[in-house]
């Protein structure tokens, strides 16, 4: 009896948890949605995305990435302050969050567009103190648990250094592998930047928010499952065309199946039900080359905007806000030499949404 009624408790947090994570789902796909207005079906790659519907009750992680896909929605409409609060309070749901902060400063350097950035960081900063101060105040050993946390913790699932250590009689040292992927984020973070600086058009929003999250991703002690709800309203922005998407959700959900079918093996004592250790590696092999697949197509994108599907339409940086359709103040290498890529036309209709028309797709 009383068996029963723990599995029944059990079954109300569950059910009272995910519907809260599903609001938080809503408020994604409506955020993405309406940062482009002129695209509003991209919204369906959110609602749609297989991964999306497979790890959203893993963990609370949608809580913090509804709060960065409002606080993005903000930054289109040219609201800094919003966005800056909104992108403190995801920051304290979960740390990815502040890492958008720095493709901003790199195209708010290039635009001239310090105030914004300014008024929009320190949005961020009273947000994130206001939630954290007491906590860090009256209990700071519980609240730095997470910092000690994944400073101390090994290499885990679904990352890259889980398969040297797997497969290395003398595996690296946690200090070592802490040392060796803050090195490799932070030469992605300063190529991320050189991108930024050196493309012959500046860079969406979208697309240097999807390779600064995706570089911390794959650079990172563990690669969890859930993780890629941090990419995927970033990837409908960054790179809105479904045969993409589609190719690296497949990658997403083999290596969920995979995952788990490791688990399976390695509880299964004796019995070994479920897949090896070998092909393991092989599902982390194929989730990193997908992330890493969309990367480089939103890389190609900014080199050359005329492959871009926002673009291609007419359209500068719908979620850029103050940056869109701004002048360049600064820039650096290739950018300060025009391009043929800069001054493509595009020759198909252009039509605004809400008019008569006929649109391309997104396809």
């Amino acid at each position: 009896m009383y068996k029963r009624q723990i599995q029944y408790q059990e079954q109300w947090y569950w059910m009272v948890n995910a519907g809260m994570l599903m609001v938080c789902a809503s408020v994604i796909a409506v955020c993405v949605t309406r940062t482009h207005a002129r695209r509003p079906w991209d919204g369906l790659l959110v609602a749609l995305a297989p991964a999306f519907a497979l790890t959203a009750t893993i963990n609370w992680d949608l809580l913090a990435v509804a709060l960065t896909a409002a606080a993005m929605l903000m930054w289109s409409r040219g609201r800094p302050l919003a966005f800056g609060v909104l992108l403190g309070l995801a920051t304290a749901a979960k740390l990815y969050p502040f890492l958008i902060l720095g493709p901003l400063l790199v195209l708010c350097w290039r635009a001239g567009r310090w105030r914004a950035f300014g008024t929009a960081l320190g949005g961020a900063i009273i947000a994130w103190a206001v939630v954290n101060g007491p906590v860090m105040l009256f209990a700071f050993e519980g609240w730095s648990k997470f910092y000690t946390f994944s400073q101390e913790r090994g290499v885990d699932f679904g990352s890259f250094w889980l398969i040297m250590a797997q497969n290395s009689d003398d595996p690296l040292s946690i200090d070592t592998v802490n040392t060796l992927a803050t090195l490799l984020m932070l030469v992605c973070c300063a190529a991320v930047a050189a991108i930024a600086l050196t493309a012959p058009r500046r860079p969406r929003f979208a697309q240097l928010a999807f390779l600064v999250v995706a570089a911390f991703i794959l650079t990172n002690k563990v690669y969890s499952p859930q993780y890629v709800l941090w990419l995927i309203p970033l990837a409908a922005l960054a790179r809105p065309k479904w045969r993409d998407f589609l190719i690296w959700q497949a990658c997403e959900v083999a290596y969920f199946l995979g995952i788990w079918l490791y688990l399976a093996y390695t509880t299964s004592g004796e019995a070994h039900k479920g897949l090896p250790t070998d092909g393991y590696h092989w599902a982390i092999g194929l989730h990193l080359l997908g992330t890493l697949y969309l990367c480089v197509m939103i890389v190609r994108d900014i080199f050359m905007p005329e492959r871009d599907p926002v673009r291609r339409s007419g359209d500068d940086d719908p979620s850029g806000g103050v940056l869109d359709g701004a002048e360049d103040v600064f820039v650096l290498g290739p950018a300060a030499r025009p391009s043929r890529h800069t001054t493509a036309r595009f020759d198909g209709a252009q039509v605004q949404w809400g008019k008569q028309g006929t649109t391309g797709g997104s396809l």
